[in-house]
């Protein structure tokens, strides 16, 4: 079974398969803003929502911890313009 663990102070959000990491989304954290860099998962993996799902976990910790979001990974840049969430744009 897949889980989603976000790790602040990590800056990061990792999904397991089991205890296998196969995927993580990173950030840098500048004042109020978390800047996500990358986003990847294990290629045995992809196609099966992963990515997204650690891109919304980052999406909703920085809701929790009031923080503005940007990207400058391009995956993450593409499900940030479809959330519905306030955020700065990078």
């Amino acid at each position: 079974m897949i889980q989603i663990q976000f790790i602040k102070n990590e800056n990061r959000a990792v999904a397991y398969d089991n205890n296998k990491e196969i995927g993580e989304c990173e950030f840098i954290e500048t004042e109020n803003v978390w800047n996500i860099i990358h986003t990847g998962v294990d290629s045995k993996y992809q196609g099966k929502g992963i990515a997204k799902d650690l891109v919304n976990c980052v999406i909703e910790n920085a809701k929790k911890w009031n923080k503005n979001l940007i990207s400058e990974c391009s995956y993450a840049k593409k499900v940030l313009e479809t959330s519905n969430i306030d955020r700065r744009r990078g």
